[in-house]
């Protein structure tokens, strides 16, 4: 099943190029239009295949390797190329969209920049899921911290690797003899 992309007014009255498998919010309406504005500083042509991808992974708003983003993305239209998908997501990087994570030694993920809001991340180190949350109490410390130390802070990550809750049963079912592997 190929996406159809078409031109139609964004929020704003202007021009959009974005395909309609999925409802768009006005928020993420003017996240893609960010993308197109870089896009053209940058002197890139638009694609229609570029324009799926980064309507996608904007939308879903997931962390993806480079790999799992064109299986998924596969499925939808099977001329994309793995080299497009690559290159749409360093685009977004370079625009300030997609933020890059190295959860894991030998993986590079890439998620949607949330610019209204902060988060940090809980990565499970049997499965790989990653659960983002937000705490005012580890804002303030960071910020009272920075503050003591005279230290004006860019960015920061914080990245707290444990068991997710389905990994510690397994773990539990495995000290009880059960076919799960050892930790």
């Amino acid at each position: 099943m190929k996406m159809k992309v078409k031109v139609r007014k964004g929020s704003n009255g202007s021009q959009n190029r974005w395909s309609n498998y999925t409802s768009v919010s006005p928020q993420k309406e003017k996240e893609l239009d960010e993308v197109l504005k870089c896009r053209a500083k940058k002197g890139l042509k638009f694609s229609k295949k570029r324009a799926a991808i980064i309507e996608y992974f904007i939308n879903v708003d997931r962390h993806y390797t480079v790999e799992q983003l064109y299986n998924e993305i596969k499925r939808t239209d099977s001329n994309i190329s793995y080299s497009t998908v690559y290159r749409t997501l360093r685009l977004l990087v370079d625009c300030g969209m997609a933020a890059v994570h190295h959860f894991d030694e030998d993986e590079t993920r890439f998620e949607p920049t949330h610019k209204e809001q902060h988060h940090d991340h809980l990565v499970c180190i049997k499965c790989g899921r990653i659960i983002e949350f937000t705490h005012d109490g580890i804002e303030k410390f960071q910020k009272d911290v920075a503050r003591k130390h005279n230290f004006m802070v860019s960015n920061h990550e914080l990245q707290i690797y444990g068991l997710c809750k389905k990994c510690q049963k397994k773990k539990v079912k495995n000290r009880r003899g059960n076919q799960y592997g050892s930790y």
